[in-house]
């Protein structure tokens, strides 16, 4: 199964004082985007950054703007599935320095008649860590773009978004990096 990775780097970063989360170093010492690199080169899935291209454009990665811009994720995930065209898409968030290549393959390998794959936690669905089938959930996507609800959780609840279900360890692999507390606790 050939996919495409977006990695969303769109984000302001407030809580950061507007640092690009993505350029943050990592517990490897890698910055977050170069593991992501790293790690989805070594699984052979091309990665694509999503958002902002601003403080990435001398990675001399790949970028798509949000379509449309300004709305949140939800317009990084319109364009992630129109890059991706026919082929899966794994939608992944730039702050989550401990996501395994074991569970991106686990993602890849989940049943592929399922239109969103996705881990939850804490009863929410991951939506930035995920496996889109653009054909069946662009137009989902694009419909909400023009409603007033714009939400991921909404858009899996309809989907209808698959499971993947997680051990312990797996779920502490999506803890992310949302203020200089979590990056201080590593």
């Amino acid at each position: 199964m050939t996919a495409v990775a977006g990695v969303f780097v769109g984000g302001p970063a407030r809580r950061m004082g507007g640092r690009p989360k993505g350029l943050l170093v990592g517990p490897d010492g890698a910055t977050l985007v170069e593991r992501w690199r790293t790690m989805l080169r070594a699984l052979g899935v091309p990665l694509v950054l999503v958002g902002s291209a601003g403080p990435y454009a001398a990675l001399g990665l790949e970028m798509v703007k949000d379509q449309p811009d300004g709305i949140g994720p939800l317009g990084g995930l319109v364009a992630l599935l129109r890059r991706a065209g026919a082929h899966p898409a794994l939608a992944l968030a730039c702050d989550m320095p401990f996501v395994s290549a074991g569970l991106i393959e686990r993602l890849l390998a989940a049943p592929s008649d399922a239109p969103i794959v996705a881990p939850r936690r804490q009863g929410k669905w991951e939506p930035l860590c995920a496996r889109y089938d653009p054909v069946r959930v662009l137009p989902l996507a694009v419909a909400r773009v023009a409603s007033p609800y714009r939400s991921l959780q909404r858009l899996l609840d309809d989907a209808p978004a698959v499971e993947l279900g997680l051990s312990a360890a797996e779920a502490l692999e999506l803890r992310d990096w949302d203020s200089p507390d979590d990056v201080s606790a590593g």
